[in-house]
């Protein structure tokens, strides 16, 4: 008999951990900082956004406002404290790359604007390096950012020495300006990194694809070569998040469940960093959800993959997978490899935090972080990917809006805020109609908390609906000189009806 799905199973495209099926229950290689580089990584990166903090108050306030003084006061102190422990102070830029006293700083999707209109700004004004060798005063930071700040339709050339020569003029000679260097070598390093991100991506695709058909075969899968993905990945996302994570976009219909089980690790262990894990326990937490799937594996293809009603029979299979996947690895050669977590994942990642879902527990329990963080992963990863019986999925914004407001769906909010913190109100791969009349995909998140709804956009077509390739970054929360917004977001919009595949604006 032909049961219609129960309320517990159903799969409404509306909802981003609906059914098991969905999955959506409840880079450079990397070296250890030594303990100064550390310092210079956190530090420099708090100095860049108060440096963008500031030049965009200059920009919208008259010297003497209050909150203008505000963001100078704060730079100059962020300034003082790395001058006080380092002696001096250089912010290089270069090609796509700061540095901070020749430490490179890592972009992640939160510092990506900041660093955006640090590169702009400087670029601009045909200014490469900044020299501090004493603190400036709080005065001296606004003066100095004017100037930088100053209209002009020279070449970057000529408003380099115009500067030099205001900067005498005025008296700030504490600000020690360098032209740029010879950007070749990193524009050619910046290409690397991201041809390592979809080397790495699609390294972990194939791998993940062997794992999932070796257990199905009844085969043992190589556990250290799947650690040696997670690995890769892990050290991408510590060293350079953007990249990685644009590439979750692609979302390859054919090769859902693989690219699902990568998507997911992805995501679990960006999420993590952003909740302060360490580099050992992201190696667990990306095992964990590489593998939190692997269940499935033992369901017929046919039934994951059936786009019509299911039979009781195969219901109970599909909604047996997280007990199954906890076996599979139990029983896996070189279990003592894996992480214990990621059993305990694959057994858990279905579950609401009121122990609802499935598989029903015997006895009370608490989920594990690694589960409601994989959890969330999931669930995103899923409602926004078109697969068989989800052939209209939804928009990654309102996927969030979703786990945010709807507690039926059982997430843990302090994760699921963490996450939104991660992706910003529109994710990174959302297609957006701004006021413009033209079309846009989300690019990275942008760092000021109050301006989550503003982000950074790359603008995909004109104003009159003709597509561009690869388009423009914008900030959207970039400003006229009459404190209007340049550009806004009208609504979301489905990719598909403009024949856009998103992913090809991150390859």
């Amino acid at each position: 008999m032909t049961a219609p799905r129960p309320e517990k199973t159903s799969r409404p495209a509306q909802t981003p951990t609906s059914s098991p099926r969905q999955g959506g229950g409840a880079g450079a290689p990397f070296t250890s900082d030594s303990s100064g580089d550390a310092y210079i990584r956190r530090a420099g990166k708090a100095l860049i956004l108060g440096f963008y903090a500031a030049l965009r108050a200059i920009k919208m306030y008259p010297l003497e406002n209050a909150a203008v003084v505000k963001s100078a006061e704060d730079l100059a102190s962020l300034a003082q404290e790395l001058l006080a422990r380092e002696q001096e102070l250089e912010i290089r830029v270069s090609g796509e790359f700061v540095f901070i006293n020749t430490v490179r700083l890592r972009l992640d999707l939160d510092n990506y604007a900041s660093f955006s209109h640090l590169l702009s700004v400087f670029r601009s004004s045909g200014v490469g390096s900044l020299h501090l060798r004493s603190a400036p005063t709080v005065k001296d930071w606004s003066r100095f950012l004017a100037l930088l700040l100053i209209p002009s339709t020279d070449p970057p050339e000529t408003r380099y020495h115009q500067l030099i020569a205001k900067l005498e003029q005025q008296g700030l000679g504490v600000f020690e300006v360098g032209a740029p260097m010879e950007q070749a070598a990193d524009d050619e390093t910046r290409q690397k990194s991201k041809e390592l991100a979809k080397r790495t991506y699609a390294h972990s695709v194939a791998v993940t694809k062997d794992l999932m058909t070796s257990v199905r075969l009844g085969g043992t899968p190589n556990i250290k070569k799947i650690k040696r993905v997670v690995q890769g990945i892990v050290d991408q996302i510590l060293n350079e998040e953007t990249s990685l994570v644009g590439l979750t976009t692609i979302r390859d219909y054919d090769e859902y469940t693989f690219t699902h089980s990568v998507n997911v690790c992805i995501f679990s262990v960006a999420l993590g960093k952003r909740l302060g894990l360490g580099k050992v326990q992201l190696y667990d937490l990306g095992m964990a959800a590489l593998f939190h799937d692997i269940g499935k594996s033992r369901v017929p293809a046919e039934i994951i993959n059936k786009s019509g009603g299911l039979t009781d029979d195969e219901w109970r299979l599909i909604a047996a997978h997280p007990w199954l996947g906890a076996l599979a690895l139990f029983q896996t050669r070189g279990a003592q490899d894996l992480p214990y977590r990621a059993m305990v994942v694959a057994h858990e990642h279905h579950m609401k935090l009121d122990l609802t879902g499935y598989p029903r527990p015997i006895r009370p329990r608490t989920l594990s972080m690694f589960s409601k963080i994989v959890a969330v992963a999931d669930g995103f990863d899923a409602a926004t990917s078109r697969r068989a019986y989800q052939t209209t999925p939804m928009s990654p914004a309102q996927v969030l809006q979703e786990m945010r407001e709807n507690p039926r769906r059982g997430m843990d909010q302090v994760v699921v805020k963490a996450f939104i913190n991660l992706t910003g109100i529109y994710p990174v791969g959302t297609l957006v109609v701004l006021d413009t009349f033209e079309l846009g995909i989300v690019h990275a998140v942008n760092p000021i908390p109050e301006m989550l709804s503003r982000p950074i956009v790359r603008v995909i077509s004109d104003d009159r609906g003709n597509l561009l390739h690869p388009g423009t970054l914008a900030d959207l929360a970039e400003q006229s000189g009459e404190g209007v917004y340049l550009r806004t977001i009208i609504k979301t919009d489905n990719p598909d009806r403009y024949g856009i595949r998103v992913g090809d604006y991150f390859l």
